[in-house]
């Protein structure tokens, strides 16, 4: 164990003991006044997930600020020369408007899912919120998003500055899809512990979501409506309400691709589906906590 990560577990368990014998698990409120407590913990296993996935490495965390330099690379020469993309503009940028905040989610949700498993030696001996684990293993992942998203920013900026004057609630889009993904990440986690093919399952549904989100086209290139039961049934709308993902890659462009406001209403619609999965998460992963130690 890291001794960053030691000293955070004994001060927290210290501040546990002089805050009396109530269960954390009582209620939503007392355990994320607990959580508030832990959080030089959350902060050290974020120090440590990111020191970990740099070791040995030259570049170290350059490597977040390259990675989107070469993707727009690749899909500049693949798009843009050896399969040209004629329906829209930059293709490469409006690529990467939707593939970074996917990588995001994705990489955030398979690291989530696996943390309380992976500790579970930790989880055995020592007390401390259960949810540091996936909420620390969300938040490294995020570092890694700013990191190569300054960088798209930078060649947006350079490329072609048509950003929306809404850009400046790029911050609250950003935290939006952190709650979505917390929240997801707190659900699949639970039941990780308790069902160890779920990270199979996941595997399986990550792929079928990716594709089913607009990533690499545009929700315009969908017909606008299908026949369904005697009924029309309206694809793009079906798209944005059942893929939370699908409404923010969307946002995502409209503030840096397509240099206009997104609906308030569709904005608000995401924002409510993002805290309620993210509520619904953390009391389901409270709900079932206390059993951890006896199922890793």
């Amino acid at each position: 164990m890291r001794p960053g990560i030691k000293r955070s577990l004994n001060l927290a368990s210290a501040l546990r003991r002089t805050t009396g014998s109530r269960p954390p698990w009582a209620n939503l409120i007392a355990r994320f006044q607990e959580l508030l407590r832990y959080r030089e913990l959350v902060r050290n296993l974020v120090v440590s997930d990111i020191k970990a996935r740099y070791k040995n490495s030259v570049l170290g965390f350059v490597w977040s600020l390259l990675n989107p330099l070469a993707m727009m690379l690749v899909f500049t020469v693949v798009f843009g020369v050896l399969w040209p993309n004629k329906q829209m503009d930059n293709y490469p940028i409006f690529l990467l408007c939707g593939l970074l905040p996917w990588n995001y989610f994705a990489v955030a949700i398979t690291s989530s899912l696996t943390s309380v498993v992976a500790q579970g030696n930790l989880v055995k001996k020592v007390y401390f919120p259960r949810e540091v684990l996936p909420i620390a293993a969300v938040l490294a992942q995020l570092v890694n998003f700013l990191l190569a998203f300054l960088v798209l920013f930078i060649v947006i900026l350079a490329l072609r500055a048509n950003f929306s004057p809404w850009l400046w609630t790029l911050p609250l889009i950003i935290l939006i899809q952190t709650c979505f993904t917390l929240g997801m990440g707190l659900i699949l986690s639970t039941l990780h512990v308790f069902y160890r093919d779920t990270l199979m399952v996941m595997e399986v549904v990550m792929l079928a979501w990716f594709f089913l989100t607009p990533v690499f086209y545009s929700v315009q290139q969908l017909p606008a409506v299908y026949p369904l039961l005697g009924m029309e049934l309206d694809v793009r709308r079906t798209v944005y309400l059942l893929n939370p993902m699908a409404s923010l890659i969307n946002v995502y462009r409209d503030l840096l691709y397509n240099g206009y406001r997104t609906d308030p209403d569709f904005f608000i619609r995401t924002t409510l589906t993002a805290l309620v999965v993210l509520i619904f998460g953390y009391w389901f992963f409270v709900r079932y906590s206390d059993r951890f130690g006896e199922e890793v």
